[in-house]
């Protein structure tokens, strides 16, 4: 069952961080006020919800954890720049 969530939450981050903030207090404890989470919900959503569970796990931010943070702004980046990329190259 973890599995299954991880894979929705990895699937569909916009809408974990949607019903994390409406029902928990998850964002609030990593993020101290709202401006972050919001940036992070329309730019780097996998990366706001990696760096909050850290915070909330309460592990530091080395090693194998900021290979992690790095893989999610690669996914989250990757998403942003492979829509404009392939507009660019429609051939008509």
């Amino acid at each position: 069952m973890p599995c299954l969530l991880l894979i929705a939450v990895v699937g569909f981050p916009r809408l974990a961080m949607l019903l994390l903030f409406l029902f928990t207090t998850y964002l609030q404890h990593a993020y101290h006020n709202i401006l972050m989470p919001a940036l992070g919900f329309v730019f780097l959503p996998l990366t706001t919800l990696a760096y909050a569970w850290m915070v909330n796990s309460h592990q530091p931010i080395v090693g194998l954890n900021a290979l992690i943070l790095v893989a999610a702004v690669v996914v989250d980046a990757g998403g942003l720049g492979g829509g404009a990329w392939r507009r660019g190259r429609r051939d008509y």
